[in-house]
């Protein structure tokens, strides 16, 4: 088991989870703060055993802030750790190898697609940790994270609360699911495990459709409201709208064009064959369970 444990991004969502999952067998954990500056990062990796690069941007306006947080900010701990003699274990997204249905789910061997900024930047990012020559790293691409602390899946529960609960995009798309205490188990077991060069689809074995997401969330919550298809070109039209309203009010919207291009997708399912086979592990919540724990966290902590 690794001792000492370097993490960036361990202040948000996963990486609390993360220094909780850690700590709690016995692990101490040191706090990797942002900008990454090459001498302040050499610092802060003394005397750690490895180290997991979580830190990342989800959502921005331009291009170039994905570029500058999931790929240059990426490169500079690469290289870090390469010149510290470190392991790096890299947490990505599924988003970085693109769409897939659920009758043909992507391996880690498929050439990967990205269909937007966001998923282009990750991979970006891993392209630059496989090119640092001297450098141990195992890459982890996880399908739609959520849990407690999460706040992406945090306003389904509030339109649930409302009644009505809109059903966007494809009606044949599914999705890959992971709960962070799963996937935090994931990552725990990529660290202590040599660095072989691999990336490694992390998720649960069964992906669910949009309207097992909805139903999920409405019976977690009990509320009593109902599903409303909302046609494609009102989305579309609606993406256009975000994208607008994005930029004149310097954030973006939670439905904009690269929303868009998501839901308009196939959906996005992974194999996870690599995950049982490399690191021993199988992802045990299913999204049920895992929504309902959500929904009591949420109304525990006043987010409902």
């Amino acid at each position: 088991m690794t001792r000492r444990v370097a993490v960036t991004g361990a202040s948000g969502f996963i990486g609390r989870h993360l220094v909780e999952h850690l700590a709690a067998r016995g692990t101490s954990v040191v706090a990797v703060q942002r900008p990454f500056e090459p001498r302040a990062l050499l610092d802060s990796l003394r005397d750690v055993d490895a180290v997991v690069h979580l830190a990342g941007v989800v959502s921005a306006l331009r291009e170039r802030d994905y570029v500058a947080a999931n790929v240059d900010a990426t490169r500079l701990v690469a290289d870090a750790c390469r010149t510290a003699g470190l392991p790096l274990v890299n947490i990505s997204s599924l988003a970085a190898a693109g769409p897939a249905s659920p009758g043909n789910p992507r391996s880690e061997d498929d050439p990967p697609a990205p269909i937007n900024a966001y998923g282009r930047s990750k991979l970006e990012g891993e392209r630059a940790i496989a090119r640092l020559d001297g450098l141990g790293w195992t890459t982890i691409r996880p399908g739609v994270v959520y849990g407690p602390r999460d706040r992406a899946l945090l306003p389904l529960f509030k339109v649930a609360a409302g009644g009505l609960m809109p059903m966007v995009g494809r009606l044949d798309a599914a999705y890959s699911f992971i709960h962070v205490r799963d996937l935090v188990r994931a990552i725990a077991a990529a660290v202590d495990r040599p660095a072989a060069g691999e990336t490694v689809f992390a998720a649960h074995p069964l992906p669910v459709s949009t309207r097992e997401i909805l139903e999920a969330v409405r019976a977690a919550s009990g509320a009593r409201a109902a599903i409303i298809r909302v046609p494609m070109a009102l989305t579309r039209a609606a993406a256009i709208a975000g994208d607008l309203a994005g930029t004149l009010r310097g954030r973006p919207s939670v439905i904009n064009s690269r929303r868009y291009a998501e839901l308009a997708s196939v959906g996005f399912v992974c194999r996870v064959d690599r995950l049982r086979d490399r690191l021993g592990v199988v992802a045990e919540i299913g999204l049920p369970e895992g929504l309902a724990d959500a929904y009591q966290w949420y109304r525990r902590e006043g987010w409902l």
